[in-house]
C-alpha cells in the first residue's frame, strides 16, 4: 500500500492514474473528491501531522506531490506550511512509523539552469540567479535540506527528490500549466518574453515517480523535458491544435517594465503574478540534463505535442 499526498492535483491525478494501472494499491489523503476506481480515500489535511500518521497505517511507502506554486503569494512565509513544513513532518513520520521509502517531487527551480552546451546537473547551484528570487522554489529548496539531512543521519531509508521541469498534460483541475496554454489558445496575437522552460509531459514524470518506488537510491533527480522558448512553444501549440498564431517577444525593458508596475499594484494590496520577480524568470532559458533519471530510474521522454493534446482534448471532453 502506497499512501499519497495531493492526488487531486495535475502531477497527483496522473500518478495515481499510473499507480493503480500496475496494479498498486494506493491510500490518497484529500479533502476533496477524487474519482479514480480502485483507489482507498482517506478525508484529511495534510497539514495535520494526526491525518497523516493515520494515513500512513499499514503502508510502506509515500509518494508527496504537494506544493504550494501560486506565483501572487509576497511572502516566503505563505509557502512554508506545505514546501516546507510538510517534508519536515514527513521526516518524523518515516521514523515513527517505520516505512522506509519516501518519493518526494521538490522541481527543477532549485537547481540554477545551464546552457544549451552546458546543462545543468543535479549538482548544480541554486543560489544563482533568477531562482534564487523565487519564493517558491526558495521554499522548496529549504524542504529538500530538511529531507537531505534526514537522509544523512538515516541511511536506511530511501528518499529520493524528483525534481521536475514545466508540466503539461490532462487533469490539470485548476488549471496550473494549463493556464499557459489557455492564455494563448486559438488568440490571433500573443506576447511572450525571450526566456523559455523546460517541458516536460506530465505522464512521464507519473512513471518516473512509480519506478522511483523501487529503483534509484536516495538523493536528487531532474525529471526535465525539451526546453523551448515561449515563442517556439506557443508555434508548438498552434500547429498540434491546427491553427494560425503571431507570436511577438516583447523587449526586456518592456517585459520588465510590466513586472515593475505589478509591484507598485502589489504596494496597493492586489495580488498578481506579474511582479518583477516572477517577470525576470521568464527571461532566462531552461537547460537541464535527465541522464542520471535516464540511468537510474528508467526515465523515458515522449513528445510535447502529445501532451498538449492530451491537455485540450481533457478540456474539451471535461466541458
Amino acid at each position: 500500500m502506497i499512501v499519497l499526498l495531493a492526488a487531486t492535483g495535475l502531477l497527483g491525478q496522473n500518478v495515481v492514474r499510473e499507480l493503480v494501472g500496475r496494479g498498486i494499491h494506493v491510500r490518497a489523503l484529500v479533502r476533496r473528491p477524487l474519482d479514480v476506481p480502485g483507489v482507498e480515500v482517506v478525508n484529511g489535511n495534510i497539514l495535520s501531522y494526526e491525518d497523516l500518521l493515520n494515513a500512513a497505517k499499514g503502508c510502506s511507502a509515500i509518494i508527496n506531490c504537494a506544493g504550494t506554486t501560486d506565483m501572487k503569494l509576497k511572502r516566503l512565509e505563505d509557502y512554508y506550511p506545505v514546501n516546507r513544513d510538510l517534508p519536515g513532518n514527513l521526516c518524523r513520520l518515516l521514523t515513527e512509523t517505520g516505512i522506509r521509502t519516501l518519493v518526494h517531487v521538490s522541481t527543477a527551480n532549485t537547481v540554477a539552469p545551464g546552457t544549451i552546451q552546458f546543462p545543468a546537473d543535479e549538482k548544480g547551484p541554486f543560489d544563482l540567479p533568477p531562482f534564487n528570487r523565487s519564493l517558491y522554489a526558495q521554499s522548496k529548496m529549504e524542504g529538500e535540506k530538511l529531507l537531505e539531512e534526514y537522509s544523512a543521519a538515516n541511511p536506511s531509508k530511501r528518499i529520493l527528490v524528483l525534481l521536475p521541469g514545466f508540466l503539461l498534460g490532462a487533469y490539470d483541475l485548476k488549471p496550473s500549466s494549463g493556464q499557459l496554454m489557455d492564455t494563448a489558445y486559438r488568440k490571433r496575437m500573443v506576447f511572450v518574453t525571450r526566456g523559455g522552460k523546460s517541458f516536460v509531459p506530465v505522464k512521464d514524470v507519473a512513471k518516473a515517480i512509480a519506478n522511483a518506488l523501487e529503483m534509484g537510491e536516495s538523493g536528487r533527480y531532474l525529471i526535465t523535458g525539451r526546453a523551448m522558448p515561449l515563442k517556439d512553444f506557443y508555434k508548438l501549440q498552434a500547429r498540434t491544435m491546427g491553427y494560425s498564431q503571431i507570436v511577438c517577444v516583447l523587449p526586456d525593458f518592456l517585459a520588465m517594465a510590466v513586472g515593475y508596475l505589478g509591484d507598485f499594484l502589489e504596494l496597493l494590496g492586489f495580488k498578481l503574478i506579474f511582479s518583477s520577480r516572477n517577470v525576470r524568470q521568464l527571461l532566462y532559458q531552461e537547460w537541464y540534463s535527465h541522464d542520471k533519471a535516464k540511468r537510474l530510474l528508467d526515465y523515458k521522454e515522449t513528445l510535447v505535442s502529445q501532451a498538449i493534446m492530451d491537455y485540450f482534448l481533457w478540456k474539451s471532453n471535461k466541458a
